[in-house]
């Protein structure tokens, strides 16, 4: 894959309140950058989100709407939310982590892929511009859940 950006922040709130909020997807377009719509498109097998659930989003990159579909590798609340791209432009991995910290939560999110085709001259761009965003999602996390 040609991009693998991760991106970290401490949140002084415990890893159950943070994780809570970031991993249900009706929050996505409130706290993560370019995303308009988030719907759950898909039920785990159990039904609701889970593993095999999955999540049609839709968002603007780059001055581009890009509609995809993220399914649910591994869900262990409140620690890890891995989700993989099944429909949408570009293959994707997006991985959500929250682990105890001495100030509270250590909130991780590690977004790997494949710009493709359509993007593959921009690849060094594509790839500051996702570890610009996956940093602002954090700082906009932290504020969201600590005003």
């Amino acid at each position: 894959m040609t991009i693998d950006e991760t991106a970290e922040r401490v949140i002084a709130l415990p890893p159950e309140r943070v994780a809570a909020y970031a991993m249900d997807w009706r929050h996505d377009p409130e706290w993560t950058q370019g995303i308009r719509t988030a719907e759950l498109t898909g039920e785990a097998e159990a039904g609701g989100f889970g593993v095999g659930a999955e999540v049609t989003r839709t968002a603007y990159f780059l001055g581009r709407r890009i509609d995809y579909v993220l399914r649910v590798a591994a869900y262990d609340p409140p620690r890890l939310l891995d989700m993989v791209s099944v429909a949408g432009p570009m293959p994707m991995h997006v991985t959500y982590s929250f682990d105890a910290h001495p100030r509270g939560t250590l909130a991780r999110i590690r977004v790997r892929g494949d710009s493709g085709p359509l993007y593959r001259l921009a690849d060094p761009i594509m790839a500051r511009k996702v570890r610009s965003s996956i940093g602002k999602d954090l700082r906009d996390l932290e504020r969201l859940l600590t005003r």
